[in-house]
């Protein structure tokens, strides 16, 4: 498998992902702008949609979309959804959940030209919805109960952007969560390799 990633975009959930699975993968980085990756392709040409991530699957094809690629690696896997007759659909639930309602909240501060209000508003819409895993964190010490997986990949990601590109303030237990997934091995060897390690 080939991980197309832009560094810490929201690629990085499926970079923490792929390392954590142990599964064999290559990365190849995307010049977002240029639309070429490091390796010479023409990025639409992979992914006409024109941005990251995208994962080029070794029986061929291309799966795009946060969502399906981390459900994809989890499902190969088996370790990174909760467990039980709904734990796979939890994971699905609070995917989407990231995906609409904390990543594309975040738009005003990678949007050039947002508004000091748009981006104000914007910080007070995250410190809400962000109240979600605030509150399940109170009880438990993943995303989804006691056992990581791609939720907490992705919700690291919304947490990274919240803290080091936007400054907002995190409640107690998403804070210390953070701290706690900053130290672990895969999101370390992610972020070093995406040149975002200290």
């Amino acid at each position: 498998m080939k991980l197309y990633y832009a560094p810490g975009a929201c690629s990085l959930a499926d970079h923490i992902a792929l390392i954590e699975s142990k599964l064999p993968f290559t990365t190849d980085k995307v010049d977002l702008k240029a639309r070429t990756t490091a390796e010479g392709e023409d990025y639409t040409a992979v992914n006409p949609k024109g941005y990251v991530p995208a994962l080029g699957l070794d029986a061929g094809g291309v799966l795009t979309e946060n969502v399906a690629i981390l459900g994809y690696i989890a499902d190969r896997v088996g370790n990174l959804m909760p467990q039980g007759p709904l734990g796979r659909f939890r994971a699905l639930e609070a995917l989407a959940y990231i995906s609409t309602e904390l990543h594309k909240s975040f738009a005003p501060f990678f949007k050039p030209g947002s508004s000091d209000e748009a981006k104000s508003a914007a910080k007070t819409q995250l410190g809400k919805r962000f109240g979600l895993f605030e509150d399940a964190l109170a009880s438990q010490e993943f995303a989804l109960g006691d056992q990581f997986g791609v939720a907490d990949c992705y919700l690291f990601v919304m947490l990274f952007w919240a803290r080091e590109k936007v400054g907002l303030d995190l409640p107690p237990n998403l804070s210390s969560y953070y701290e706690r997934l900053s130290q672990r091995a895969a999101i370390q060897q992610a972020l070093a390799e995406e040149g975002l390690g200290d």
